[in-house]
């Protein structure tokens, strides 16, 4: 057995040093050290108990500050406490813990995805779906998400946001600067096109419609 000679804050405020017979033994998250007091005695089995908690509560805690920033997919997850050198069995068991919580869900995360990339940068059914699978999610996932995803609306909609760019340009120009736009956003020639088109016509009402140019190709 081992006695508590002193516990002291670290510069991390939610963190204390665990002094034993005199020594710095180890450092423990506060929730994990809250019911220690200087004089207990500690046996080898509570040490290593108390170690394996502060473990899984470092994890948790790290896992909550990515989480923080935005909504990540449980591989996200996984490489940024792999990133931090967090054993791969405390991964897991954080992993259940987010999911009991309803902090990590796959086809949630999908969903968001889906519906943050269609409101602010919007992308094809086809990049929507490579964007998931490289985040990890199982094709069950992916293809419920996508599965509303309306390739035409969404490229009329961040066609409108760019034409404003091209107004000014003839109508060969302005084709292709707007269809490059599109394509790179993984948008198909037979969306591009009538979509490019609609716009021109709608842009350019004071004056002959595209329809009426000689040169349609």
């Amino acid at each position: 057995m081992q006695k508590i000679t002193a516990i002291e804050p670290q510069k991390n405020r939610n963190r204390l040093n665990i002094y034993l017979d005199g020594t710095f033994a180890f450092g423990l998250a506060r929730i994990t050290a809250a019911w220690l007091k200087v004089g207990d005695s500690l046996s080898a089995e509570k040490i290593a108990s108390l170690q394996a908690e502060d473990a899984r509560e470092r994890a948790l805690q790290q896992a909550l500050l990515f989480l923080s920033y935005r909504p990540r997919s449980e591989k996200e997850i996984r490489q940024n406490l792999s990133k931090h050198e967090i054993p791969a069995e405390i991964i897991e068991d954080t992993l259940e813990r987010l999911r009991a919580d309803g902090l990590a869900n796959d086809d949630k995360f999908a969903r968001i995805w889906v519906e943050n990339r269609n409101t602010f940068r919007p992308r094809s059914r086809r990049v929507l779906t490579m964007e998931l699978r490289q985040k990890g999610l199982a094709d069950e996932a992916v293809q419920s998400a996508v599965a509303e995803v309306d390739d035409q609306a969404l490229a009329y909609t961040s066609a409108q946001k760019r034409a404003g760019r091209f107004k000014s340009l003839e109508w060969n120009e302005f084709r292709k600067k707007l269809s490059e736009y599109l394509a790179r956003r993984g948008f198909s020639y037979a969306v591009i096109a009538p979509v490019v088109s609609q716009i021109w016509n709608e842009t350019h009402a004071d004056n002959k419609y595209f329809e009426d140019h000689e040169d349609m190709t």
